[in-house]
């Protein structure tokens, strides 16, 4: 999708750097915050926050206000983005450290790849889709499977679900943005679906009982710069950044971030939090980037189109 003001390359290479390296980093924040404050109620807080602080940004900058329908969409983009795709990890993570997550996680691109073949009609993808695909799945098998392996035990089973839940709703989030922008303010449509998915968040821990295993004096300074670092770096800029690529890059080169983001999230770890890091983690993260690797190859294929139908155009219908 173009835009009508000239695309700095400042901007754009300080956006994927954003995206590369603050989104990485994202899953060690979450993980601090995890052991002290319930997962809903932790990440839907900051995503409530964010929000509330963008859509003050918009409102200062006179972009109109959004419709009883753009909310409505963007209930549904924070069900899928954020209760869905963030509220999986952040649970996971009370379960499986921070690196291991992320290489899950990135199996993302090969849900989009199945529902963007889907969306285009049911053509079969190419034959590198269909390989790399298989390779993702491979390389989450060689995660969870049972017993020892080379050096290292399986991820636990019931993380390791919730975050292919998660991967495929933040896969299904992006399919359906991609084709239908919430609205045509990059930061308006941001501050939108950080509201709606924190609502939700908040809503499901609520109802689930988090506000009960909470105690304010579990947060040491450790876990509150987490949970700020998370709202700053991980929401308004990082997921800022994002909508911003997505204005004016393609989808295949900001996807490339499911490759950065679990070296960062691994190193991190490892690094910080103490996380081992076994052959077997190694060889699983080598096959499922493996994998999506393959599916990014290449140029991306057009529909074929019927006799006398014309070819859609670049701009996409704004609600």
């Amino acid at each position: 999708m173009t835009t009508d003001r000239p695309v700095s390359r400042a901007a754009v290479f300080w956006s994927f750097a954003a995206i590369y390296v603050i989104w990485g980093s994202t899953y060690l924040g979450i993980r601090v915050v995890v052991t002290s404050v319930p997962p809903l109620l932790g990440s839907g807080t900051r995503f409530l926050l964010a929000g509330s602080l963008l859509l003050g940004w918009t409102r200062w900058k006179r972009i109109p206000a959004p419709t009883a329908r753009q909310w409505a969409y963007a209930f549904l983009l924070g069900a899928l983005f954020f209760l869905m795709g963030n509220g999986a990890i952040s649970w996971a993570e009370t379960r499986i450290p921070a690196g291991l997550t992320a290489l899950l996680a990135a199996t993302s691109p090969l849900f989009t790849a199945v529902l963007e073949s889907g969306r285009a009609g049911g053509r079969r993808p190419p034959l590198r889709v269909l390989v790399g695909i298989l390779l993702g799945l491979g390389g989450v098998t060689l995660l969870v499977a049972p017993g020892d392996f080379i050096g290292g035990r399986h991820a636990d089973l019931l993380g390791a679900a919730a975050i292919t839940l998660g991967a495929l709703g933040w896969a299904t989030g992006s399919v359906i943005s991609h084709a239908r922008p919430l609205a045509r303010s990059p930061q308006l449509a941001t501050a939108l679906t950080m509201l709606a998915g924190g609502t939700l968040m908040v809503a499901s821990g609520l109802l689930a009982g988090e506000a009960t295993a909470f105690a304010m004096s579990a947060l040491t300074p450790k876990v509150i710069f987490a949970w700020c670092y998370l709202i700053v770096f991980g929401s308004l800029i990082g997921f800022s950044a994002f909508v911003y690529l997505l204005r004016v890059s393609t989808p295949q080169k900001v996807s490339t971030s499911a490759f950065v983001n679990p070296l960062v999230a691994v190193l991190l770890g490892w690094a910080i939090l103490g996380e081992s890091v076994t052959a077997r983690t190694a060889l699983a993260g080598a096959v499922i980037l493996g994998g999506v690797l393959l599916i990014r190859l290449g140029k991306p294929t057009q529909p074929k189109l019927e006799d006398g139908e014309a070819p859609q155009p670049a701009g996409r219908r704004l609600p």
